[in-house]
């Protein structure tokens, strides 16, 4: 289970990206990198992280689902998730 202060960084970050998404894109296609570097850093996309939907745990992401593998097994054991069969787990 992950923080919640680390969850609330995340979420912060991802409405930063959101709100300079369009002024980082005009900067880009006109080439003012000076000004792109002046964009607060966390509005960057390539700093948002996945994370696990129900738990926030960062590693073991399944980005088709947008939840953990840990996630995914117990959901798939009880039959939450259409299509999936028990194989050799």
């Amino acid at each position: 289970m992950a923080k919640e202060s680390m969850k609330a960084r995340e979420r912060k970050r991802a409405k930063l990206c959101a709100k300079y998404a369009e002024k980082r894109q005009a900067l880009k296609e006109a080439g003012d990198y000076a000004a792109l570097d002046k964009l607060p850093k966390n509005s960057s996309p390539v700093r948002m992280h996945n994370r696990c939907s129900i738990t926030g745990r960062p590693k073991g992401y399944m980005r088709i689902f947008g939840i953990s593998r840990i996630q995914f097994r117990e959901m798939a054991s009880k039959g939450l998730i259409p299509g999936v069969r028990k194989a050799s787990w």
